[in-house]
């Protein structure tokens, strides 16, 4: 169940070998109705059972994770973005480290920007549908699910770690412990059961909203139409383009700035995406190699 073609569009579940799979399953996170509760994250821990990863004070506002780990599958982000200090710039330009201006009550257009805001996002496993930790996976401890997902079997992982440079967008990473890989899986013992996922489950708001993908796609579509209506022109999706580097992502997002101040890639690409040609490279030198030997062997016997 691990097939995993590199190009062209792709069904990841059919293409895995799954007969009468059933619809693609994922997520859809508008961080534009995030308040950075952390119950997806707290709801993750004690349905998966993931260990607690410490209470460090990071220095980074109310965020103690800090990122994607062994023992955070799901992380909420906390950005805090402080508005230029009255009387800078001419407000022609952004003044909200990405955010372009928009009315606001009380601001007249040509004012620059001096409130403050947080951004919020609640950060977990892309679920790629070309997704390269799969196809450096040795042992098939990494496998496609039915619902287009991608999960790690921690009983078969040999913590060999391929998996984690693997990946584009940093997810996966071992437990000092025991050395083996972990990640979101998107609750597969919940979703076969026909249950939500945990995370958004427990989501106050429903920032966090799970279904299948192509639903949880025209919904996204309308929802940034209806944010630039309201002149939020900066919301955009990230991860939905099946035409991305990619292939599109089971879980994908709303933002309202440069996916790198969230701290995702810009142009993420699958890292084995150039596999095929190498392979075929190192066969054809391996065949003029032998060529070679054989040549030089020939003429060697020659009296």
């Amino acid at each position: 169940m691990g097939s995993n073609r590199l190009y062209g569009p792709l069904d990841p579940a059919p293409d895995a070998g799954w007969v009468d799979a059933p619809p693609r399953m994922g997520f859809f996170t508008d961080t534009s109705v995030c308040i950075g509760c952390k119950a997806c994250e707290v709801a993750c821990k004690e349905w998966n059972l993931v260990p607690d990863d410490g209470f460090d004070l990071l220095g980074q506002s109310y965020d103690n994770t800090g990122g994607l780990s062994a023992n955070s599958w799901r992380h909420v982000a906390f950005i805090e973005q402080p508005g230029a200090p009255p009387g800078a710039g001419n407000g022609s330009g952004p003044q909200f480290l990405g955010m372009p201006q928009r009315d606001l009550p009380g601001r007249t257009p040509d004012a620059p920007r001096t409130d403050f805001r947080w951004l919020m996002m609640s950060n977990v496993c892309k679920h790629c549908t070309h997704a390269a930790c799969l196809d450096v996976c040795p042992t098939g401890s990494l496998f496609r699910t039915e619902f287009g997902t991608v999960v790690v079997q921690e009983d078969i992982c040999n913590g060999c770690g391929y998996c984690i440079p693997a990946c584009p967008y940093g997810v996966i990473d071992q437990r000092a412990d025991d050395g083996r890989a972990w990640k979101c899986t998107l609750c597969y013992d919940r979703i076969g059961d026909g249950l939500t996922p945990a995370c958004a489950k427990a989501c106050p708001t429903e920032s966090i909203q799970y279904g299948e993908l192509d639903e949880l796609r025209d919904r996204a579509a309308r929802r940034v139409a209806a944010l630039h209506d309201q002149g939020v022109t900066e919301a955009h999706l990230y991860g939905h383009d099946p035409d991305d580097g990619v292939g599109g992502d089971g879980a994908f997002f709303l933002l309202l700035d440069e996916p790198e101040v969230y701290g995702l890639p810009p142009d993420p690409v699958v890292t084995t995406r150039d596999l095929p040609d190498m392979w075929k490279r190192a066969g054809v030198a391996a065949a003029a190699m032998v060529a070679s030997v054989l040549v030089a062997f020939a003429t060697r016997r020659r009296p």
